[in-house]
């Protein structure tokens, strides 16, 4: 017969065994970083959050598009009340990683924040990020250019074409400047909507950029069930 005091000790050995999972699973490895809720329901996941710069303070694990040498010297990790960001400054190419992959029809919703720090009176535009949720029969990534534009109205959709991609107005103008804004985009109905199919069962990446003469920050971009 159990007594009082054993069901006390078990009962404490099951909330320890508990805690000690839940950990175990945040601190799993993919190189994804997962939120969990009380519950222990997942709440979303950290693609990235800018906190592990190389020795030149560019993210790890991240390519330029062309220049590796330019890239480093536009787009840099920094840090501002303990809160780690990518700096990107008067940046003329993109910068994008595969290091990290998640299933988009789970988790649909992408949510970034970015800040607007100098914005030149003749840019066109300030940033863009592109989540590329698949790839062609050329391994060419399939993605989406979601646009914070200067002028352009929200809302406003130009069609990509083989070698470009549909391009999404999501934020126009360049107020409030040196603010953070989020986003929060439902990616995977935007995929659907406009290549007509599913994408793969493992998105391939994101990439970024930065408008010329523009400084722009980004924040922590993370995925999320709807």
């Amino acid at each position: 017969m159990m007594t009082s005091r054993m069901r006390r000790i078990l009962k404490k050995e099951l909330v320890v065994g508990l805690s000690t999972l839940v950990i175990c699973a945040s601190l799993g490895g993919g190189g994804l970083s997962e939120g969990y809720a009380q519950d222990g329901i997942v709440k979303g996941i950290v693609l990235e959050d800018f906190s592990k710069p190389n020795e030149k303070g560019f993210p790890q694990d991240w390519e330029a598009q062309r220049s590796t040498v330019t890239a480093h010297e536009t787009y840099m990790i920094q840090e501002e009340e303990g809160q780690p960001f990518l700096s990107v400054k008067n940046a003329n190419q993109r910068v994008y990683t595969k290091q990290f992959s998640w299933d988009p029809k789970q988790y649909p919703i992408l949510t970034w924040r970015w800040r607007a720090r100098v914005v030149p009176e003749q840019a066109e535009f300030i940033a863009a990020i592109y989540p590329s949720l698949d790839v062609d029969f050329m391994f060419i990534p399939v993605n989406t250019k979601y646009l914070w534009s200067v002028a352009i109205p929200v809302g406003t959709v130009k069609e990509g074409g083989m070698f470009s991609s549909t391009e999404m107005v999501i934020r126009s103008g360049a107020e409030p400047l040196g603010e953070w804004v989020e986003e929060r985009i439902n990616v995977y109905e935007d995929f659907l909507r406009i290549h007509n199919h599913e994408p793969a069962e493992k998105a391939w990446g994101i990439s970024l950029l930065g408008g010329p003469g523009v400084e722009v920050d980004f924040g922590s971009i993370q995925v999320h069930e709807e």
